[in-house]
């Protein structure tokens, strides 16, 4: 039934590896897209498709992914939901990029860097949750200085986020890029006014705040990369710590990571002439974590690609681990 519908575009020779079939729900998203272009060319996987007469055929899709060793789900909620309820094969893993299954008791949230309790738990995974992107930088900042008691649990944390304007998806990237915009999206534009962000709560949860975070999300006349920034009031945090302090906890975090890295305090190099530029990460799996401030108080800064670390080369990176290959194999750092 699978060799009737599935069109193999990539593989290797069985006799030689192991290897495993990979289908990707939603292939044509801003999401999809970019898993498929880091699986393209790995001999170990063999990609598989729903062949076009068939593409809107619940039964194909069902077929596919039930045949797959993984299956990436690029989709709305509800629809991933849906997907995610036609896999009966228990050897099927799913990696889901909505936020569908974030803060679901039986999916593994796929933050690895988060501590061992993830990593461990990514192995062998059949339930897959990856990471939103602005959530992903958020946690990545604030999760270390909630761990070592910088800052307190019951802390009121406010941030803002700046991103690219592919995170809004196919529509946003068409009004963006259209021939003639409006001139009202050559600004940066606040959003999600409401304070109800769909990221918030996993950025909750994943960080062991008592309170969910004050967060206003920002996006820019830029199509990817994305920096989110935490302020923090030094004196207002036991034992006041300074910036070395707090740069210290977050390098002691991540040391050994393949793909965060916490730069050098106060390092001009950290910086497009005297600011922050939030593509500098784009074109790979990366998330640069900085400090900056004064006496009395400190931003941390944590920029990833929101396409990258905030999408589709955080789901490969969950699915490189689940399979037990080597956690950079596709992605670039």
């Amino acid at each position: 039934m699978y060799e009737a519908l599935a069109l193999r575009v990539q593989g290797g020779d069985r006799a030689d590896f192991m290897s495993y079939k990979v289908f990707i729900d939603g292939s044509t998203g801003t999401t999809g897209l970019p898993i498929h272009e880091r699986l393209a060319g790995r001999p170990e996987l063999e990609l598989i498709a729903i062949e076009e007469s068939r593409r809107k055929d619940p039964t194909a899709k069902a077929e596919c992914l039930n045949a797959a060793d993984v299956a990436f789900l690029c989709l709305p909620d509800e629809a991933a939901r849906e997907s995610a309820a036609m896999v009966t094969n228990a050897n099927t893993v799913l990696i889901d990029a909505s936020t569908a299954h974030r803060t679901h008791a039986e999916w593994v949230y796929g933050l690895p860097e988060l501590g061992a309790e993830y990593r461990e738990a990514l192995p062998g995974a059949k339930r897959i949750a990856n990471v939103g992107c602005h959530a992903s930088a958020f946690i990545l900042g604030v999760a270390p200085l909630v761990r070592a008691g910088i800052v307190p649990m019951d802390t009121r944390l406010s941030c803002f986020s700046i991103t690219g304007y592919s995170g809004g998806g196919k529509a946003m990237i068409a009004e963006y890029e259209a021939a003639e915009r409006p001139a009202t999206l050559n600004s940066p534009r606040a959003y999600a006014t409401g304070l109800t962000h769909k990221h918030l709560p996993e950025m909750w949860q994943h960080t062991g705040l008592k309170y969910a975070p004050l967060f206003n999300p920002i996006v820019g006349p830029f199509r990817q990369g994305l920096t989110v920034t935490v302020p923090l009031h030094l004196p207002e945090l036991p034992g006041s710590p300074t910036l070395e302090e707090i740069q210290a906890v977050l390098a002691l975090a991540y040391t050994g990571s393949v793909f965060v890295r916490v730069l050098p305090l106060g390092d001009p190099a950290n910086l497009d002439g005297t600011a922050v530029d939030p593509q500098a990460c784009n074109g790979t799996n990366r998330a640069d974590v900085m400090v900056w401030g004064n006496e009395e108080q400190a931003t941390v800064v944590v920029r990833i690609d929101n396409l990258g670390k905030g999408a589709s080369g955080s789901a490969v990176q969950c699915m490189n681990l689940s399979l037990g290959l080597a956690e950079d194999a596709g992605l670039t750092v």
